[in-house]
């Protein structure tokens, strides 16, 4: 779920939630930090996971702000008892910070390139 579809109709979305989450659907709020949603919403949503967008994931390693907003959303997931969840994993270095600040999942072309469906099948079956 993006934050902008989230914040179309903050009661609709809610109830709609509340009702996915009863049916087991396990839910993430995705590119987090790049929409303009307030972090009180954050406690009224029922999601599992805060998606953090790829634009601060680029330029971890160097000394811009990028890791420490990512730091920081890994750390603010943690508090809230939610997964943190990282988009855009395309280096070494990226995936050592954000595994060492405690990002549960990765997302990018280091941990694996898009594929077709029928790819994906017959690596299931090699693998299960």
């Amino acid at each position: 779920l993006t934050e902008t579809m989230l914040m179309r109709d903050v009661d609709r979305t809610i109830r709609t939630l509340v009702r996915l989450r009863e049916m087991g659907v396990r839910l993430s709020i995705d590119d987090f930090g790049t929409g303009y949603s307030s972090l009180n919403y954050l406690r009224q949503f029922p999601v599992n996971a805060l998606k953090i967008d790829r634009s601060f994931v680029g330029d971890i390693g160097s000394d811009g702000a990028e890791g420490k907003i990512a730091a920081a959303i890994v750390g603010m997931a943690h508090s809230l008892g939610l997964e943190a969840i990282a988009e855009g994993v395309e280096t070494e270095a990226q995936r050592a910070f954000l595994q060492m600040h405690g990002c549960h999942q990765l997302q990018g072309y280091l941990i694996a390139r898009p594929a077709h469906a029928r790819e994906i099948e017959r690596f299931l079956d090699r693998h299960s």
